[in-house]
């Protein structure tokens, strides 16, 4: 195993100090595994608050900020974050707007999600929930019951993010996140399998020549294995995965995401083929986004979201955002 790290167990407080030294304008309490924006609460607005294991940086802590996140809560890599952290996250941001809970659909997030709010709501605080479920490779998986929730958290944190900046009531944020998450869908391919620092070796065994079709952001298989494609055919095959259950009668935001490992070389590279697919069915993109935001440690591959737009969205995706992970207009 070859990690900068000092040791397995405490790789995700030695990230968060290094994120406290690194963005003076969020407070991040390394004890209790909670990132805050640092104006927090804002007065009269909507707090959002996310979370899920590490190793999918820079989600979620590297979207808190002004126009997306107020709070993140990371769990150790690849496991939940327990129902305290999101119940500290949501006193540190509620303003008395209520809290919005952006959960990403993993059977342990789901379950500590639902235990936060309602200990929250023990204490006064208005919470609602949105489920983020936008992975068609596979309906269960070891991690879920249904979809996966996987590159559409982004755009739901985002869209969501700048409508409570503007300061919508608690009941319109809730609704668009959740038209945002119905309003997309995600694909992805695994070059190699990641490794896990406490494991210290592959999550699954994908052997030279081969990669995985459908695989979710934890390591997990995916739906079929393949003899090595190229960036012309992955695209293909996972742009028509996505359309072929998004079936987008609008323009769409389009997310070409790297897992990890896949160097910005390889992903522009990827995105031109994956423009030139949408282009061929006759999709019309508005925006586009390349990068490694919403990844699964160091596995080399990559992953498509697509997500109709109308007016209303596009103007809140293009709204001010200042994160570490995404940032525009400021």
């Amino acid at each position: 195993m070859r990690m900068l790290i000092n040791v397995p167990e405490t790789v995700v407080a030695d990230a968060l100090r290094g994120v406290a030294a690194a963005h003076p304008e969020l407070t991040v309490d390394v004890d209790n595994r909670v990132v805050v924006r640092r104006d927090a609460p804002v007065a009269d607005k909507v707090g959002l608050v996310s979370g899920g294991g590490s190793g999918h940086e820079p989600l979620h802590g590297g979207f808190v900020g002004p126009g997306m996140l107020d709070a993140a809560c990371p769990g150790e890599v690849f496991t939940s974050p327990v129902p305290d952290q999101m119940v500290r996250a949501a006193a540190a941001v509620d303003s008395g707007k209520g809290v919005l809970f952006i959960v990403k659909n993993y059977t342990g997030d789901v379950l500590n999600f639902t235990m936060a709010a309602e200990l929250a709501e023990d204490e006064g605080i208005q919470v609602a929930s949105v489920l983020v479920d936008d992975d068609v490779a596979v309906t269960d998986s070891t991690f879920t019951a249904g979809r996966r929730g996987t590159g559409a958290t982004l755009f739901v944190e985002k869209i969501a993010g700048a409508l409570a900046e503007e300061g919508a009531p608690l009941e319109k944020v809730e609704a668009i996140a959740r038209r945002v998450n119905e309003s997309s869908r995600s694909f992805g391919v695994a070059l190699s399998a990641c490794t896990t620092p406490a494991k210290g070796s592959p999550t699954f065994d994908l052997p030279a020549g081969e990669l995985e079709l459908g695989i979710g952001i934890h390591g997990e298989p995916g739906r079929e294995r393949r003899a090595m494609m190229t960036s012309r055919e992955i695209a293909d095959f996972a742009v028509d995965a996505v359309l072929e259950d998004l079936r987008p009668d609008a323009p769409v935001l389009a997310l070409v995401n790297g897992m990890g490992a896949t160097p910005l070389l390889e992903l522009y590279g990827f995105n031109a083929e994956v423009q030139r697919v949408l282009g061929e069915r006759g999709v019309s993109v508005a925006r586009t986004l390349v990068g490694n935001y919403v990844t699964s440690l160091d596995m080399a591959g990559c992953s498509v979201t697509l997500c109709q737009v109308d007016e209303e969205l596009l103007r809140l995706w293009d709204a001010p955002v200042a994160t570490p992970g995404l940032r525009w207009g400021r």
